[in-house]
Parts: C-alpha cells; sequence; structure tokens
C-alpha cells in the first residue's frame, strides 16, 4: 500500500495535483477543484493536529470496526461522506489552495510519522502514524481520481 510518508508517493501525489486545472471538471460528487483542494488541505490540518473535529456517534459506536477500509488497498467508494468540518462549500482560490495543500504535503512527508497527530480521527478513531500515513494517501488518491487525475 502506498504511504505519504514515503518520498516516491508524495512526489507522485504533488505531481498528479499539478495536473488539475481551475476549470477540471469532477467525475462525481460536489465539489469544484478548488473545493476539493481545500478540504484535502483540511485533512492534513486533521492529520497533523492543528485542527480537531469531534466524533460523530456513528464513528464512536462502528469506527473502529471499519478503520480498515481508511488504509486497506481497496479504493474509497464514490461520493462516501465526510467529516462536516472539512466539507468545503465556499468558493476557493485555485492556485492559492493547490499551493497549500502542496507545501502541506512536503512538510507532513519531510517531518515523518514522529510528526503525526496523536489525536483520533473524527470517524475512525485512534490511528497509528503509519496507518495516517496510508490512509491520507488513499483520501489524496481518491480525490485526484475524482477529477481525473
Amino acid at each position: 500500500m502506498n504511504n505519504i510518508f514515503a518520498k516516491k508517493h508524495t512526489d507522485e501525489i504533488v505531481t498528479r495535483i499539478k495536473q488539475l486545472r481551475p476549470d477540471s471538471q469532477p467525475l462525481w460528487g460536489k465539489m469544484n477543484a478548488a473545493q476539493m483542494l481545500a478540504h484535502c488541505s483540511a485533512f492534513q490540518d486533521i492529520a497533523t493536529g492543528n485542527m480537531t473535529s469531534s466524533r460523530s456517534w456513528l464513528g464512536v459506536v462502528i469506527g473502529k470496526f471499519v478503520k480498515p477500509m481508511f488504509y486497506n488497498d481497496k479504493s474509497v467508494p464514490q461520493n462516501m461522506s465526510t467529516i462536516p468540518d472539512i466539507m468545503i462549500t465556499d468558493e476557493r482560490e485555485f492556485q492559492k489552495e493547490r499551493e497549500t495543500l502542496i507545501q502541506k504535503l512536503i512538510a507532513f512527508q519531510h517531518h515523518g510519522p514522529e510528526k503525526c497527530t496523536a489525536q483520533t480521527h473524527p470517524f475512525f478513531g485512534k490511528l497509528s502514524p503509519e496507518e495516517w500515513g496510508k490512509g491520507i494517501y488513499k483520501h489524496l488518491d481518491h480525490h485526484l481520481k475524482q477529477f481525473g487525475v
């Protein structure tokens, strides 16, 4: 499984992000490209502990049982629900959001698993740095596929 802590996987994701255009259209979902980039950036903030989001009641009940879906080899289903706090609905500036996400990914990879948050994921609960690294890659891959890159 690919892991964002591996430089080659971060480089691959960054290359794909750079292929996005402001007018790239989603194959599914409601976000435009700038909103998707902002959403992924906010997710990075959760992974670093720079943002918190309370656990949903459903996450508390079933999160630990389904958490392997966050970091396994299976694709994320299209139109899967998201963490409400990082659902981006307002308009965003594409270039700014793209550069912000790229910088956050490079810093996250550079700092390594030691800087990964110890806070629980808002749905899946406690994750190891290894699980975060795989899950972040999988999340980014899902959204880049959403926009055909």
